[in-house]
């Protein structure tokens, strides 16, 4: 199972778990470019808009959560 931190990969995250961009969407983080996933840490992405790091991390590993379960 991946941990997310600040130092995970966008591309990596939304590689494994795609269903994970609509929390990067409703926080109006824009990971992807020309259908290209960000090419960076979310701790850049989180940075690059200025946004609380520890905030969409919370948020992303609630969500990963909940997928997990799902998956059982």
């Amino acid at each position: 199972m991946m941990e997310i931190t600040e130092k995970t990969s966008v591309e990596e995250l939304l590689s494994i778990y795609p269903q994970l961009t609509n929390v990067f969407i409703k926080l109006g983080l824009s990971c992807y470019v020309c259908g290209e996933a960000f090419w960076g840490t979310i701790g850049e992405l989180a940075q690059k808009y200025n946004v609380n790091v520890n905030k969409i991390i919370r948020i992303l590993n609630e969500e990963k959560s909940k997928l997990n379960q799902r998956e059982v």
